[in-house]
């Protein structure tokens, strides 16, 4: 059998491509890294810089059908359907209708609950290997409304995320406003989330694991892979720069994995894509000593190294229309609204990246094809750099052979074939 250069190629140098380098490469495998943009330059560049172990609803909601005429006639609303693209959205939105059944629903809520809860300890678990603990800030998060109706709605909420094991505290007004100085008056209670955290950079992290994988002996090219298939002896990736051989791959391309899954694969998986914005404010910095959302508008704000993130929206457009940047900006104006003093917009940085979105809010993890050449990680909608972490291991155990750690039937690619 011929030698080939390379053990596991990933395609993909976001968080979920990164974090599964370092934990290959770290188990014993020769691991080189593609990717057409320099590393964390797609969705990982932008996130929120959440760890929201607490976000175990999936997308698919019955209330949602309602909210689609506002979807497609408020160009600046918190979750947006492009009407341009609404028709080529709308096999990926009746897959979703289809996940609205209450049996897909549960299925879909016990599959986020299962990573999200192993999703922290993955986390510490990583960085105290790589020596990044400083990346990532353990102190909670808050979910704050303004109304007195919505706070009855979230306490009704808190025992639903309860009893499905995610730690919540309710707040009162006084208890929030000392927790946080500087609130509007109008912000009257919180849900306290103690088991979730944030990154302080999160293309900083995506930087420092690339850095921790090569040190262990990665190889990282910047090639764009635009097609591949499964040979005899393991697998051919084509390039512009010409082959790349390897045992195995790993896609995790997130929002641009469609076509490769399928060429190596021959399975047509219902991918498309959250666009997401963020507004960054450099001179706000310490606003804020946690990530705080907001329940009535729908965003989040994160403290961060390079000042206070604020993101949350979702645009659903495709990959290629531009970006429509007003969005990000509306940002400010959710965000002054929670604060007694107006924010500081001077050098405010819009962006945009998109997000991998499946249809049941479920990622894929897999290993598939012949002697399981063929790894899968990918789909994780916003829940990347939360689950990046236990993700890489659990492809690690794949790889391996292993039995994995969890159980991985909800996230199989045969789900849709």
């Amino acid at each position: 059998m011929e030698k080939m250069d390379h053990d596991i190629a990933i395609i993909g140098a976001g968080i979920i491509g990164c974090a599964c380098a370092y934990r290959l490469q770290q188990a014993g495998f020769r691991v080189v890294l593609l990717d057409k943009e320099a590393p964390g330059q797609g969705a990982s560049f932008g996130n929120a810089g959440h760890i929201a172990t607490e976000q175990i609803m999936p997308l698919a909601n019955p209330q949602m059908l309602t909210q689609i005429p506002s979807m497609l006639l408020d160009p600046l609303g918190p979750l947006r359907i492009d009407w341009r693209y609404f028709p080529r959205l709308m096999p990926w939105m009746l897959k979703l209708v289809a996940n609205m059944r209450a049996e897909a629903q549960q299925r879909s809520r016990a599959g986020l609950i299962q990573l999200n809860q192993a999703s922290l300890a993955a986390w510490k678990q990583l960085l105290a290997d790589m020596g990044g603990e400083d990346l990532m800030q353990h102190q909670g998060s808050l979910l704050v409304f303004e109304q007195a109706k919505t706070g009855e709605a979230l306490n009704q909420f808190a025992r639903t995320l309860a009893a499905n094991g995610v730690a919540v505290n309710p707040l009162t007004k006084q208890a929030l406003h000392q927790q946080v100085p500087g609130l509007a008056e109008g912000v009257i209670g919180a849900l306290d989330f103690p088991e979730t955290s944030h990154v302080i950079d999160p293309h900083r992290l995506v930087i420092r694991l690339m850095a921790a994988a090569r040190e262990l002996g990665m190889t990282y090219r910047q090639q764009e892979v635009t097609g591949g298939f499964v040979t005899d002896q393991g697998v051919e990736l084509t390039t512009p720069q010409g082959p790349v051989r390897a045992s195995r791959v790993l896609v995790a391309a997130g929002a641009f994995s469609q076509s490769l899954v399928y060429q190596l694969t021959d399975v047509h998986i219902p991918l498309d894509t959250e666009r997401g914005y963020h507004l960054m404010l450099p001179k706000e910095a310490d606003r804020i000593p946690v990530a705080v959302s907001s329940a009535e508008r729908r965003f989040i704000m994160t403290p961060m190294q390079g000042g206070l993130r604020l993101a949350g929206t979702v645009e659903f457009a495709g990959l290629d229309r531009p970006a429509n940047m007003a969005r990000a900006h509306r940002l400010a104006d959710l965000g002054d609204a929670l604060f007694e003093h107006s924010l500081d917009l001077a050098g405010a940085m819009p962006w945009m990246g998109c997000r991998p979105s499946l249809p049941d809010s479920l990622p894929i993890i897999d290993a598939v094809g012949p002697e399981q050449r063929v790894l899968l990680a990918l789909g994780h909608h916003h829940l990347g750099l939360t689950q990046a972490a236990i993700t890489a291991q659990l492809i690690t155990e794949l790889a391996r052979q292993q039995t994995p750690g969890l159980d991985l039937s909800a996230y199989r690619l045969s789900r849709f074939h």
